[in-house]
């Protein structure tokens, strides 16, 4: 058994990207990494068969390039992934691993080669339908363009929350974020403008999914209400 790790470009490990991007069935929110050119990424070989692929970022700085966040080996050579990560991990002179855990295979090697592993945000996905209602409140949109659409929540004609989505994940994923006002908080508006964000997303086509900060309890609770569930966390970890 010999394989081989070399720095690559985007061009060349697509083909194993959309292999893996096909087996998950959840928003992989690093996928923006790539198009926004944030990412280092290394193809990895063995009897000149491209087998997998590595990606790296920077964990504070992107252009560190310390961290690694994507990993992933094509199914019949999954017995050396243990094998081919700890040469990647040296190779790539990383001191960190970033990833989700329900990314099984990145989040094993996390378990395996990092110490002082811990989580940085909960990442949601969509559970159920709610039937949440607030008398006097309406969701208005703004389309600025296809990708540039803004809500607005309002209660009998004034501003409660606004709302939105983030595009650039994988297909047919999308983010959606909100804010309510201040003095409007701990009065539901905050359910009711996720679950309305939901409803939008899926006239447009989308899957709405979500994610906060672990400390972020009133945000968790807001999500949770709205009919989303944790799927998953950020997990970050230093590599031994």
């Amino acid at each position: 058994m010999h394989f081989e790790i070399v720095k690559s470009d985007q061009l060349t490990v697509e083909p194993l990207r959309r292999l893996f991007l096909s087996e998950i069935k959840f928003q992989f929110i690093y996928n923006k990494c790539h198009k926004a050119g944030w990412a280092d990424v290394y193809l990895f070989t063995m009897n000149n068969l491209h087998i997998g692929y590595g990606s790296v970022w920077g964990k504070d700085k992107r252009e560190n390039r310390d961290t690694i966040f994507e990993f992933y080996i094509s199914e019949p050579f999954r017995k050396y992934d243990s094998l081919i990560f700890a040469d990647f991990m040296q190779y790539s002179g990383t001191g960190f691993i970033e990833c989700q855990s329900n990314d099984i295979l990145i989040t094993r090697m996390l378990f395996e080669y990092a110490e002082n592993i811990k989580a940085e945000a909960i990442i949601f996905e969509d559970s159920y339908e709610t039937d949440l209602k607030i008398p006097g409140s309406r969701l208005v949109k703004n389309e600025i363009s296809d990708e540039n659409i803004e809500y607005r929540l309002e209660k009998d004609e004034g501003l409660v929350a606004t709302g939105g989505y983030v595009w650039n994940y994988n297909y047919p994923f999308i983010d959606l974020y909100y804010e309510v006002k201040e003095e409007h908080r701990k009065n539901g508006f905050g359910s009711l403008i996720v679950q309305e964000l939901k409803k939008e997303a899926y006239r447009l086509k989308r899957v709405p999914a979500a994610r906060c900060n672990v400390k972020n309890m009133a945000s968790k609770r807001t999500l949770l209400k709205a009919g989303m569930r944790v799927c998953g966390y950020i997990l970050l970890g230093e590599l031994i």
